[in-house]
């Protein structure tokens, strides 16, 4: 920070004039000045004085924090036997577990990269990126073997059991028999250097087609220092890990970050609100990381929740993906008065890093996603005229930071459209900062609605629907027209016993807003279809209203 030591930046909202960027106002991160370090070494050094790391919630089976690096270190030396040698991807596809971290953090101790998929996406997805990325070895359970049929890459087992989904495929041994190996001290060992990749996470693709996310070891370690940072703490914290592991949250948080403290991880397999909360009761959990659906199922249902589970210990609730509305916000802390919320925002390019709220009464700034995270700059950019803006002015956020992705993997083009060569990073998301250093995002780029070249930020347009106190979900999308170009559509879920109907949720909306930006369509639909961090799937809902044209 001494650069900016010269610089005129106003204290209250971290705006510094002269370049027009936002600095952050939060204390700035320690980074190790050490350039040959991977983010397993750094992880397994920091010293704490928590017992156990992982509790499967299912079987009750603990891995403490000794039992974990043995693991680590004995799936590492198997591997470097195997010939797997720093550059090399592997693929792991799998259900949350607490076997995930144990991958990860051999292959990346190695310097091999590690790619992760949804284990929900199909075979020709898979397939997609195995032929992008080229991994040459992949870990999976026996029941997704299928999805890898067809590929011809050796497999890891995570479970011990052999089914009769094999098939073809080409079983070189079980992680449990990897665990039982001897590390071994002598082990062929490249160097490994912070700016070394990492990870290679394939980006949710809300956006197009998805690219792999290129992220470096220092990206990882600075997002590292900024969670243990962000949380101060204690030991004895109990993290429930409702996320999917194989997303950039998960993985950051669950699968890495939280070891650095000493914190315990109570892992789901799948999310169920049942278990979730019945795994809070018995694990007594002190923070519960959720997307805002989760959230807002939450509210709905709190008072058979009550009655139904003891959530004393609950002393946050983290929530991330999309920024929450003050009526989720006052509705949950109503409900559910000794939970405070915070939240954060991030991409799979800035390693989940970006903005968050770390106290109640900044998340009581309703609608923001939080300030700039530690060590994080920003720019307003006009996305017509590339002007750099002011405070309060709306434009397209760029950041910049240690966590920055290093590119998109072997798409040249796609990186310099969203990396420029100062670092500056393309979120595609249009937001505003405030005086007091808040950032507000008012909506996706690609997703504005073009309404007789009107802007209508689809956002908006949902948060007033869910105002509606017959509504319990909605997304609103473009829907093509000759006339006008586009005009906002909306699916709506109703809430159980509404009748409310088309024409009533149109003259609601219509009655708030600009003529431009009212609703023209309407479709009720059983759920808005999300992917797993809470983003609304427009992709699949325009595609959905466009095929019966």
């Amino acid at each position: 920070m001494a650069e900016n030591m010269s610089l005129a930046i106003d204290p209250r909202s971290g705006f510094c004039r002269s370049n027009s960027t936002f600095y952050s106002k939060r204390k700035p991160i320690p980074l190790p000045k050490n350039h040959s370090l991977d983010v397993t070494t750094f992880i397994s050094a920091r010293a704490h004085h928590g017992k156990v790391a992982f509790i499967d919630a299912a079987t009750g089976r603990h891995l403490t924090f000794s039992e974990l690096w043995r693991a680590v270190d004995s799936v590492a030396t198997c591997l470097s036997d195997m010939g797997i040698r720093k550059g090399h991807v592997v693929l792991l596809l799998s259900p949350n577990s607490i076997f995930f971290p144990i991958v990860c953090l051999s292959v990346m101790s190695l310097g091999a990269i590690i790619t992760t998929t949804n284990p929900l996406n199909t075979a020709n997805e898979i397939g997609k990126q195995v032929a992008d990325s080229k991994p040459v070895l992949a870990f999976t359970i026996p029941q997704l073997l299928p999805k890898l049929a067809g590929s011809t890459i050796p497999i890891v087992l995570l479970e011990d059991h052999l089914s009769s989904q094999a098939g073809e495929a080409k079983i070189v041994t079980t992680l449990h028999q990897m665990m039982k190996r001897e590390p071994s001290g002598s082990r062929v060992r490249d160097r490994v250097n912070q700016d070394d990749t990492a990870t290679l996470l394939y980006s949710s693709g809300t956006t197009g087609a998805s690219k792999g996310v290129v992220s470096s070891h220092r990206n990882l370690i600075a997002m590292v220092q900024t969670v243990i940072n962000r949380f101060s703490i204690e030991v004895g914290e109990k993290f429930i890990c409702t996320v999917p592991m194989f997303h950039i949250y998960g993985l950051v948080a669950f699968a890495t970050g939280l070891l650095a403290s000493g914190s315990t991880v109570i892992v789901l397999s799948k999310f169920e609100m049942h278990d979730m909360l019945s795994t809070i009761e018995k694990y007594r959990e002190t923070y519960l990381p959720l997307v805002p659906p989760i959230l807002v199922a939450m509210v709905n249902a709190a008072d058979q929740i009550r009655k139904k589970y003891d959530l004393s210990s609950l002393h946050s609730a983290l929530s991330g993906g999309a920024p929450l509305s003050k009526e989720v916000i006052e509705g949950f802390l109503e409900k559910y008065p000794n939970v405070k919320i915070l939240q954060g925002y991030g991409l799979t390019e800035s390693t989940g890093i970006g903005a968050s709220t770390d106290s109640l009464e900044e998340s009581r700034k309703y609608g923001t996603a939080g300030m700039l995270s530690p060590s994080m700059e920003a720019k307003v950019v006009d996305p017509d005229s590339g002007k750099a803006l002011n405070v309060n002015q709306t434009g397209e956020l760029r950041l910049r930071g240690p966590s920055v992705m290093k590119g998109y993997f072997s798409n040249p083009e796609a990186t310099t459209s969203t990396l420029d060569s100062d670092g500056w990073l393309r979120t595609g998301d249009l937001c505003y900062i405030d005086e007091d250093g808040f950032i507000f995002i008012v909506d996706r780029l690609k997703e504005l609605i073009k309404y007789k070249g009107y802007q209508v930020p689809p956002a908006e347009l949902e948060a007033l629907l869910l105002s509606h106190p017959e509504i319990l979900d909605a997304a609103v999308i473009p829907f093509p027209d000759r006339e006008v170009g586009q005009f906002p559509m909306a699916y709506v879920v109703r809430k159980p016993g509404s009748n409310l109907s088309e024409t009533g949720v149109m003259d609601f909306v219509g009655r708030q807003v600009a003529p431009y930006k009212r609703i023209r369509k309407v479709a009720f639909v059983a759920s808005i279809p999300k992917n797993p961090s809470g983003k609304i799937l427009r992709k699949d809902l325009i595609k959905l209203a466009t095929s019966k044209l």
